[in-house]
Parts: C-alpha cells; structure tokens; sequence
C-alpha cells in the first residue's frame, strides 16, 4: 500500500512525524511518497488565519507548547525552537519539491535539522544554497517555474484531498492529521494497533488522577468511557470534576463553540475523528441533535450523584436525547434507576452551583484549554482523549516535560 506523507518544514509537529514515518512504512510495508505542501497556501485554499497559533488563548497556546515538547520527549528527538518562528518556508519547500525524488526525504531532513534542531534562519538564501549543495542539487532550481507550479499543485491537491494543516498521512482516500494519529496510519496499512510510549520510571506512591469533563463534549464523552479503566489499571486515585465549557472557554478567550469556527475541511475531518476513536475504544458515539447542548443541570446533577454521569453521557451520546431538556433529564434519570425530580429540584441548591464553579475556576487555574482535561498529582496537566496514552505512563511514574 501507498502512505503519501504531507508536511511544511515550517510546523514543528510535521518535523516529529518527520522522524517516525519512515519506521512506520517500513514497519507495515508501506511505499512511502513525501508530499511537500506549503502550509500558507493551504490555509489561503480553506480561508484559515495564516498563523492559527496566534488566534488561539494563552491556555491552549501553553498547551500546544508543551504536548510539542512531550510529544519529542516520547520519540527521543532533539528539538530546539528557532530564533525566530514560524519563518518563510517558500524557498525551503520549493527546494524539497524540485529536487529529484530519490533525494527527497534526505533533503527534507536536512532542512528540518536545521530549523528544528539546529535554529537556524530557513527564509535565509544562504542556509538553502548550503543544504542544496550538499546533495549537489542546484540551488536555482527553487527558481524555475516549474517548481514553483509543482508546489502549488501539490499544496492544491492536499485542499482537495480535505486536508487543513500538516503533519496530515493519506492512506488512497483517506487522511489522519496529526502526529498524534500515527496509530491509526498503521492500522489502516494493516499493522499493529499500538501506541509509542514514553520511557518509564518507577512509581514512589499511589498516583492521583483528576478528571475535569462536561457533557457537552464528545471528546469528553469517549475519554469518560475509558477514564474508570485506567485508573484502575494503574491504581490511581480517581476524582470526577465536572466544569462548565462554556465558562472557561469565556475567561480564557475561545469562541463558545469552537466547532462552529472551524475551517469545513476540519469540521469534516472532526467528524471522522470522533467515529475513528469510537472504534478504536469499542463505544459507540452517535452526533446529538440538539448539539450544542446545554449542560447546567446534567452538570449540577452529576454533582449531586456521580454515579449519575455514565447515564448522562450515554443518554446524549449514544441515545440521541437532549440532557437539555429538564423532562428529558427527569426520564434519563430515572430510567437509570435513580430519583431524577429530587436531583432535578436539587440542582438549585446553593452548595452544587458553587461547586461547579469552583471546578471550573479549579480547571482554568490549572491551565485547561477545553475537555477532557487530566491532571496527575495535581501537576502534570494533560487535555485531550487522546492523551489517555500519556495519562496513563505518568501515573505510573513518567516524568513529561513541563
């Protein structure tokens, strides 16, 4: 099978897949294809802000920064940011693309060793014309028109595939973006179902592991049917924290539904996602009608009972009703077994709304971007279902970057 691998040597996550993609092809057989894709004129196809990091708040910037640095932690790679980022890439990815196939990844290494590792000025001629000639490849053929149209049609042709950033693998129709999604290349090339995990240390003592969710998520939702489980595995501590989303997302400046903001490429894409970690957990998951759904009163009753939660969860992500609706609500719980008018009724207690809003004041003070959000011993923050990988190592003694 072919594994066609699209990347700008701008994007320091592309350069992390960058180091894995060629044991990842070799591992399942694959017939590896680099596609150089200038990321600029990718986001000019799908309309999206040149520098999306910018758009982002603090919290999930600090994120970003530190999943980066973990995720080079887990390869064992050297990363070093350069003196100046992002940097133009024009000339860079023009080289990789005019240059002869065979050269091609070693050349895309070259460059990425000498802005990721080695900070360097990639935009600068000179930096170019010193990995060009290293491979004795002429420097000007960054200048013809013929590369120039060859990067255009290879960044044109990933809008068309429905791809909105880099690292993104296309396995024949279909694509994953994100280094983080390396498990699913390898299943769909036919290999094993692994994840790569981080060195190890010994754990000193029991571990704690704090979940801060909300039912409007169903990110939340997939990591809610996992999170019982790893804990357990572990011997952790397990703390259920439910927050109100839509209050952190004000106080740390994100559009109430982020969904809605999103590129349609990476709505599409989203969407996928969801059902491609449904499968691999083993749940089902089935989109909500009445999304976004309004979550106080499930919130405030899970506070209440938290033996309620799975229940809620299933009721709007599995069985399409609206946890919205206190009728709704009533019936969902009480079909569970349990009192929902008196849990109802006691969502106005004074005591339950102000612990929801300590939790979510607790979630945004520790850093969180969004749900799920995780925190080990009340330091090592983790967002993302998709980091129950990670979650997991650190409870039993691994030490991530911070």
């Amino acid at each position: 099978m072919n594994l066609h691998f699209y990347f700008d040597v701008v994007c320091p996550f592309a350069y992390l897949a960058s180091t894995q993609v060629e044991e990842l092809a070799k591992e399942t057989g694959a017939s590896l294809h680099w596609e150089p894709t200038l990321l600029g004129g990718l986001f000019n196809h799908i309309s999206a802000p040149q520098n999306v990091n910018a758009t982002r708040s603090a919290n999930r910037q600090a994120i970003g920064a530190r999943d980066l640095r973990r995720r080079a932690q887990v390869f064992d790679v050297p990363l070093n940011s350069p003196f100046a980022h992002p940097q133009r890439t024009v000339s860079a990815m023009r080289l990789v693309t005019g240059a002869p196939v065979a050269l091609r990844a070693d050349v895309t290494k070259a460059l990425y060793e000498a802005y990721w590792v080695n900070g360097e000025d990639i935009g600068d001629r000179a930096t170019i014309d010193r990995v060009a000639r290293r491979f004795d490849i002429d420097p000007d053929i960054i200048d013809t028109q013929s590369t120039k149209d060859a990067l255009r049609a290879k960044t044109a042709e990933a809008a068309e595939y429905g791809m909105f950033g880099v690292p993104t693998y296309r396995v024949e129709d279909k694509i994953w973006w994100g280094v983080d999604r390396q498990h699913f290349v390898r299943e769909a090339l036919g290999g094993g179902s692994s994840f790569i995990q981080p060195a190890q240390k010994k754990r000193v003592k029991r571990a704690k592991l704090t979940f801060f969710h909300d039912f409007s998520s169903p990110f939340s939702y997939l990591a809610s049917t996992q999170i019982q489980r790893v804990a357990l595995e572990h011997d952790a501590e397990l703390e259920w924290r439910p927050i109100l989303l839509g209050a952190l997302f004000n106080t740390i400046g994100t559009d109430n539904v982020p969904l809605f903001s999103m590129s349609q490429a990476k709505r599409l894409h989203l969407g996928q996602d969801m059902q491609d970690w449904a499968r691999w957990w083993g749940v089902p998951l089935n989109f909500p009608k009445a999304f976004p759904l309004r979550t106080v009163s499930p919130l405030r009753v899970a506070l209440q009972n938290p033996a309620t939660t799975p229940a809620i969860y299933r009721a709007a992500w599995v069985e399409d009703r609206n946890i919205g609706d206190p009728e709704i609500l009533i019936a969902v719980l009480n079909d569970a077994g349990f009192d929902g008018p008196s849990l109802l009724e006691g969502c106005q207690a004074p005591q339950i709304k102000a612990q929801l809003r300590a939790n979510t004041e607790a979630a945004i003070n520790a850093g969180a971007c969004g749900v799920p959000t995780f925190l080990v011993n009340d330091e090592h923050l983790f967002w993302g279902q998709d980091r129950l990988d990670q979650v997991a190592t650190a409870l039993d003694g691994w030490l991530p970057v911070e």
